[in-house]
């Protein structure tokens, strides 16, 4: 997996720790451990919470690009936040869909 930098670029002089902690433990290390799960079932799981949670900004952006980088298909895609939405909200869903749709149009 590609060195993630995001933290210590956009916090790294106003919190120092929490972008070390960001880059090198959650995207250094957790998701380097392609042994125990996939970065494709990861970015499905990071997906699936971040809608869940309501978080619907630029990082759930990130995370379905992510996706998408890692192999997961528009159907796929689709399908997951459908069944999400039963679970997690309609409206989270639709949020979802919209941030979805422009990324997987983009560069068919």
């Amino acid at each position: 997996m590609e060195k993630v930098t995001a933290g210590k670029e956009a916090l790294g002089s106003f919190a120092p720790k929490f972008a070390e902690l960001n880059d090198d433990v959650l995207f250094g290390e957790v998701w380097s451990r392609e042994d125990k799960l996939s970065a494709r079932d990861r970015s499905i799981i990071t997906v699936t919470a971040l809608m869940a949670s309501g978080i619907l900004d630029g990082s759930l952006q990130y995370h379905l690009q992510n996706a998408k980088n890692h192999g997961v298909t528009q159907t796929e895609i689709a399908e997951i936040l459908t069944h999400a939405a039963f679970y997690a909200g309609w409206p989270k869903a639709w949020a979802a869909f919209r941030m979805a749709k422009e990324i997987w149009e983009d560069n068919k």
